[in-house]
């Protein structure tokens, strides 16, 4: 049997999206940098680009809370999520 991919195992992963994120930017420091490494360290793709207008998407309902884009980036405020809400890696 052949591993899973990420995309494969992602789709097992249970969020419970809250209304607001937990995942604050400021959109024009972003429009600004030049290396947009959240768009790439992100093992979820919480962070997307609108190339017409130059900004950052926060799909913070797909987090998977694991805390890389915070270290990779330190312009992103990053809070875990409000109780009952965000990731639970606990199937049952």
């Amino acid at each position: 049997m052949a591993d899973k991919t990420i995309e494969e195992k992602l789709e097992t992963v249970k969020i419970n999206a809250d209304s607001e994120s937990h995942l604050i930017i400021d959109k024009e420091t972003c429009r600004k940098c030049k290396t947009k490494v959240c768009l790439y360290i992100c093992p979820a793709k919480v962070y997307n680009e609108d190339e017409q207008n130059s900004t950052i998407i926060v799909n913070y309902e797909n987090c998977l809370e694991c805390g890389t884009c915070k270290i990779a980036c330190d312009k992103i405020e990053w809070r875990y999520p409000r109780a009952k809400f965000g990731v639970s890696y606990k199937q049952g």
